[in-house]
């Protein structure tokens, strides 16, 4: 069972409004049109037995109004890129899953339920928060959980906790239980946490990762936040991916540091009944051009054909794997074919 997992889906006002150019180009002005952003990594999302995203953000209704940081409420048009680049379901535990309080939680959940997407970190009744989200794929059952460490300063109202999801290590152990109760046979936990811009995980990072991922009931921890990338980290025949830096985003002032990304693919093997590991990670740089139009670059597919990269793309694909392998412990390159993979890589 092969999952690939990819960085924060975070709608800034510029990717919105390159939605709008896309539409335009496509006979519906006036309309948003996500697909051509996403395209460049569709054929490894959609070639996954199972693909997860991170929406950090709230969804407004389609005509909006729409807004970007600090308090966001982008459109729910972006799921609609989100869909036909092949994920099947979204981590929805942010910084920002608070920014329009409760009818923003409802709102978003809505549109993933009518895009038909997973999710899981947010809910709408005590009863829902309380679910495992389990897809079922092929034979295998993969529960997927999500958890954020702060609401940027806002707090759920009194008693009604379960609308959105705090990492507390002992809740969250206690959801992967009821997870492997209800049937799961892998369980993934989305973790919203660390440092912004920072490379490294930080102190609470590298001490939730290593109490929980050696809970029977975890098999991988997948991270965002940081708007940078950061390690991959194997404990045993386990992974944690500290941090995957942006999948989609277009920051007021764009660096290196946030145009870039990485796609984890995680290949889990039944290696007695029942008992499911990774034996394979993977990791896929991206990046993200700015022009002539913004658009979201699998740097392994495009160093393919090294006359035609741009030459940032093999200086950003170097630098995604030294910083997946700054632990010592990296995941896999996937070589471009004719573009050796980076000395960096672990």
């Amino acid at each position: 069972m092969r999952l690939v997992a990819a960085g924060d889906v975070l709608v800034h006002p510029e990717v919105t409004a390159q939605a709008r150019r896309d539409a335009a180009r496509t006979g519906r002005p006036g309309g948003l049109d996500f697909g051509p952003m996403f395209a460049g990594v569709a054929p490894v999302v959609g070639g996954a037995d199972l693909a997860l995203c991170h929406l950090e953000t709230p969804l407004a209704d389609p005509a909006g109004p729409f807004s970007g940081y600090p308090s966001f409420n982008v459109p729910p048009q972006v799921l609609g890129g989100v869909r036909q680049a092949g994920f099947d379901g979204c981590s929805t535990a942010s910084n920002h899953t608070l920014d329009q309080g409760p009818d923003g939680v409802a709102r978003t959940l809505r549109a993933l339920d009518a895009a038909g997407l997973g999710h899981t970190g947010s809910a709408r009744s005590a009863a829902e928060a309380a679910t495992p989200r389990i897809y079922q794929v092929g034979g295998v059952r993969v529960a997927h959980l999500a958890y954020s460490l702060n609401f940027n300063g806002l707090t759920r109202p009194a008693g009604q906790e379960w609308l959105a999801n705090l990492i507390d290590p002992p809740e969250i152990l206690a959801a992967a239980r009821r997870a492997r109760a209800a049937g799961a046979d892998i369980v993934v936990l989305s973790l919203h946490w660390g440092t912004e811009y920072q490379h490294l995980p930080d102190a609470d990072q590298q001490a939730w990762a290593r109490q929980l991922i050696s809970s029977p009931d975890v098999d991988l921890i997948l991270g965002h936040h940081a708007h940078a990338v950061q390690p991959f980290q194997r404990f045993g025949d386990k992974w944690v991916v500290f941090g995957m830096g942006n999948e989609l985003a277009r920051h007021a002032e764009p660096v290196a540091d946030n145009r870039e990304g990485v796609m984890a693919r995680a290949t889990f093997t039944e290696v007695r009944p029942g008992h499911w590991t990774v034996t394979r990670m993977e990791a896929l740089p991206t990046w993200t051009d700015l022009a002539p139009e913004l658009r979201l670059v699998d740097l392994t597919a495009a160093l393919t054909h090294p006359g035609t990269a741009h030459p940032e793309y093999r200086a950003a694909y170097d630098r995604v794997l030294g910083y997946v392998g700054a632990l010592g412990v990296g995941a896999q390159a996937v070589a471009p074919d004719g573009a050796p993979p980076s000395t960096r890589s672990r």
